[in-house]
């Protein structure tokens, strides 16, 4: 093969890959729905830290994922695996399985 050959094909190759890496790096609400639907995972609400949220509570002042501007939003959550949602600790208190209004939002 030529050198414009491998320089072709390493480059289209290193594309690719970045394109993979972004993809998995930034869950978007598909993502997000799909890891929900697995049934491993469960919502996890007052744990996630400002912008690090998978999504929030209608109720909540923003849509879905890292859109919670303050950390502990009690009304935004994190999908952790099922069963420990309770054991994660926060300043606040524990995580919780519903939305929970008595905290930062």
């Amino acid at each position: 093969m030529s050198k414009i050959t491998n320089a072709a094909l390493a480059g289209a190759f290193a594309t690719a890959m970045a394109g993979l890496a972004s993809q998995s790096a930034v869950a978007g609400p598909d993502e997000t729905k799909a890891e929900m639907a697995t049934g491993n995972f469960e919502m996890c609400y007052g744990i996630s830290l400002a912008g690090e949220n998978d999504c929030a509570a209608a109720t909540a002042d923003h849509s879905c994922a890292a859109l919670s501007t303050v950390d502990y939003d009690g009304l935004s959550f994190k999908l952790v695996p099922v069963g420990e949602c309770a054991s994660v600790e926060t300043p606040f208190g524990p995580g919780s399985l519903e939305p929970l209004d008595d905290r930062p939002a």
